[in-house]
């Protein structure tokens, strides 16, 4: 058999109002949104710096307003540079007494969108108990998986009560 030099080409023509193209199919010539990236900075100084899982629970304590500890829960996550200094954060989610969701894409997308190379998730258990649950421990390992690929590290998973706190990495449990 002779080998054939070649080159298969992508093929588009107009059909009407549509772009036909070959391996995509048919895609609507108006109407289909651009996405942007863009990444502004709005503030020149950093929140803090970040270098014990404690500096962690002061800062989320103080994300909190007052009396909402203790009433339901948040999920919120600080987004890093290299230097482990806070580019920001964002409260993802308010929840329940006793839960409350996090989306790993959106926290994810969010690290991507503000060009952070490291995160930290915390949330609050409003009953005082600083123990993970179940789903906390497969929700941190979930993140820690995905963060991973995008080349984020999940540096902590902190868990904050009114007086305590428990930290994933001081555990070993990443």
């Amino acid at each position: 058999m002779r080998k054939s030099n070649r080159k298969v080409k992508r093929v588009a023509y107009s059909k009407h109002n549509e772009i036909v193209v070959f391996g995509l199919g048919l895609i609507p010539k108006q109407g289909v949104p651009e996405i942007k990236i863009t990444y502004r900075r709005t503030r020149k100084e950093f929140l803090g710096k970040i270098t014990h899982s404690k500096d962690v629970a002061d800062f989320i304590r103080k994300t909190f307003k007052a009396g909402t500890l203790e009433l339901q829960e948040s999920f919120i996550t600080l987004y890093l540079n290299t230097a482990n200094e806070i580019l920001g954060y964002y409260n993802h989610t308010v929840g329940g007494i006793n839960a409350t969701l996090a989306d790993r894409r959106l926290i994810l997308a969010t690290a991507l969108a503000s060009a952070s190379v490291g995160i930290i998730v915390s949330h609050n258990h409003p009953s005082g108990n600083i123990k993970p649950s179940e789903a906390d421990i497969q929700l941190t390992r979930k993140l820690r998986d995905g963060a991973s690929t995008l080349d984020i590290k999940l540096l902590d998973h902190v868990i904050i009560t009114k007086s305590g706190y428990y930290s994933f990495a001081d555990e070993g449990m990443l």
